[in-house]
C-alpha cells in the first residue's frame, strides 16, 4: 500500500485488538472477506484550531466494522526519537487487506497479519532518520515489504521473517511491487529534466532502466505486471484510455479506452494476468472523501466497480489497501 499524502504484547493477533464502531460498508470481491479496506487515523484540532492527527490509526474493515491499532505509533518521531507533533507516521496495507506494516511505539518497524502475529524489523534495519522520512509498501500478499527513505536506497524485506532481501535505488519514489512482488519499479529523475522507470529484482540488482514516452511517463502512477516487463497507466481526460508499454522494446502496445467512474487515480495494480485494479478518489478541500475501486481487463479494457466506500469524515490522513 502507498498513503495517499503516507515482546509478547505486540503479538496479539489483529482480531484481538479493541472493537469500535463503523457505518457498515459492502464488499464487492470476496477475496478480502474479512479484510482491511483502509487505515485512518483522525485529526484534532489544536490550541490554535489547526487540525492535528490523534488517537490511534484504525483499521476500517470490508466488513464494515473497526478495529484500533494501538501498538502503532500515530505521530511521527523524529530520528532523536522526538515526537515531531503533527506528522504522520507512515502505515502500509497490502492489496489483499491481510497485513499491515507500521511503527511501533517503540520506533520498530512492524509488518501484523490479520489473524496471525507480528513481525518485527530489526531494531537497525533502516538508516537513521525521521519516521516521516519513510514511505512503506506492501507486495500485493503482503509478503514483501519496501520502505523507501528519503535520500537514502530502499530496503526491501521478507514480512515473515523480516530478513532483508536488497536494497534499490537511491532517492527514487517507489510506485509499487510487481504482479508478483519478484521486482519493484521506481521512478528516477533522467537526463535534460526527463522521467525515468526503474525495474529492480527484489534482491536490489537493476533489471532495466527506461526513458518511456510522454504518455507514460507524464500520467502516473504506474504499474509494474508479473513479467517485469509490462507497465500500466492511466491517461485521464474527457477520454480516457488505460496504456500499456513494454518496457524491454519501448513500446507502448495498447492503449484500450476505459469508461470510468469519477475520480482521480491514487493507484493502480496488477491484480491478475490479464487485470489492472485502480482506486479512483473523489476529493474535498484536498482530501479524500470517496473511493471507487474499479477492475479493468487488459487488453480490451472491459471496467468493473469492485468496491466503492465514503471515508471516515474525520480523517486526517487515511491509507487504502492496495490492489
Amino acid at each position: 500500500m502507498r498513503t495517499f499524502w503516507h515482546a509478547a504484547a505486540l503479538a496479539a493477533v489483529l482480531t484481538a485488538l479493541t472493537p469500535a464502531t463503523a457505518p457498515a460498508a459492502r464488499a464487492d470481491d470476496h477475496r478480502h472477506g474479512e479484510s482491511v479496506r483502509y487505515a485512518s487515523v483522525k485529526g484534532c484540532p489544536d490550541k490554535n484550531g489547526e487540525k492535528r492527527p490523534c488517537g490511534p490509526w484504525r483499521l476500517v474493515m470490508h466488513s464494515g466494522e473497526m478495529t484500533l491499532l494501538r501498538d502503532a505509533q500515530t505521530v511521527a518521531r523524529h530520528a532523536d526519537g522526538t515526537s515531531s507533533g503533527y506528522q504522520v507516521a507512515p502505515i502500509a496495507v497490502s492489496g489483499d487487506g491481510r497485513r499491515v506494516a507500521y511503527f511501533t511505539k517503540q520506533g520498530r518497524v512492524a509488518v501484523r497479519t490479520l489473524g496471525g502475529g507480528v513481525k518485527l524489523l530489526a531494531a537497525d534495519a533502516l538508516p537513521r532518520a525521521g519516521q516521516y522520512e519513510r514511505v512503506f509498501n506492501l507486495s500485493d500478499d503482503g509478503a514483501k515489504l519496501a520502505v523507501t527513505t528519503y535520500g537514502k536506497q530502499t530496503r526491501v524485506f521478507d514480512s515473515a521473517t523480516g530478513a532483508q532481501l536488497g536494497s534499490a535505488g537511491r532517492d527514487e519514489p517507489v510506485e509499487g511491487f510487481s504482479g508478483d512482488a519478484d521486482e519493484i519499479l521506481t521512478v528516477a529523475d533522467g537526463e535534460d529534466s526527463v522521467t525515468d522507470l526503474v525495474i529492480y529484482r527484489d534482491t536490489g540488482e537493476q533489471s532495466r532502466r527506461v526513458t518511456p514516452p510522454q504518455l507514460v511517463s507524464g500520467n502516473g502512477p504506474h504499474a509494474l505486471a508479473a513479467d517485469g516487463t509490462t507497465i500500466a497507466n492511466l491517461v485521464m481526460g474527457k477520454k480516457p484510455a488505460l496504456v500499456l508499454y513494454d518496457s524491454a522494446s519501448d513500446q507502448v502496445t495498447a492503449t484500450p479506452k476505459v469508461k470510468l467512474p469519477a475520480g482521480g487515480v491514487r493507484r493502480i495494480d496488477w491484480t491478475g494476468e490479464n487485470q489492472v485494479t485502480v482506486h479512483l478518489a473523489l476529493e474535498r478541500d484536498g482530501r479524500p472523501t470517496r473511493m471507487t475501486v474499479v477492475q479493468i481487463s487488459v487488453p480490451s479494457g472491459a471496467v468493473k466497480v469492485r468496491d466503492r466506500y465514503t471515508v471516515l469524515a474525520d480523517s486526517y490522513v487515511f491509507a487504502s489497501c492496495g490492489g
